[in-house]
């Protein structure tokens, strides 16, 4: 874990209890999303990713690794685009923030055969992998959460694309 991160303006400090690595992935003109369907709840949509894992080197090796095993993917062009943080419990039940952390990237490959981790061996519910148009109609045509991601591309759809320019250097 890192170490605490001190807010600048009251000095008060919230323990990162857990960073999360999740890929606004573009497939061509669409975003690739993961359709969630739980016994009891409605559906909604989430962006591929998960935990980084003490074994992940960086944030950018825990996006590849959670790819590889929700969608059998690989990605391309990974650029940080977003971070959301939120308030979170643990699992061994400490209080603080999650961190998330939204990488914009292309879809170079994808192989739902290879998919595997506890998302496919022991789910909970149905992970279904979809895409939707990356336009506003498409945004607004299903439920991504967090509701500040959502927001996040609905405002800056543009800006997203522009993460992805050649000429970014």
């Amino acid at each position: 874990m890192p170490p605490d991160i001190e807010a600048p303006a009251t000095g008060a400090t919230r323990p990162v209890v857990k960073r999360t690595a999740r890929a606004i992935l573009l497939d061509g003109d669409s975003l690739v999303l993961i359709k969630r369907t739980k016994p009891g709840l409605s559906p909604y949509w989430v962006t591929p990713g998960g935990g980084v894992d003490p074994e992940d080197a960086t944030i950018v090796d825990a996006l590849h690794r959670e790819l590889d095993e929700e969608l059998g993917a690989k990605a391309t062009d990974v650029v940080p685009a977003f971070v959301d943080t939120i308030e979170h419990i643990a699992e061994d039940g400490s209080h603080g923030v999650k961190v998330q952390h939204f990488f914009v990237c292309r879809l170079e490959s994808m192989d739902p055969g290879r998919r595997h981790g506890p998302e496919v061996e022991e789910p909970t519910g149905e992970y279904d992998v979809v895409r939707v148009p990356f336009s506003r109609v498409g945004l607004a045509s299903v439920e991504i959460v967090p509701l500040t991601l959502r927001h996040y591309l609905d405002a800056n759809i543009e800006g997203v694309l522009g993460l992805l320019s050649p000429d970014l250097g």
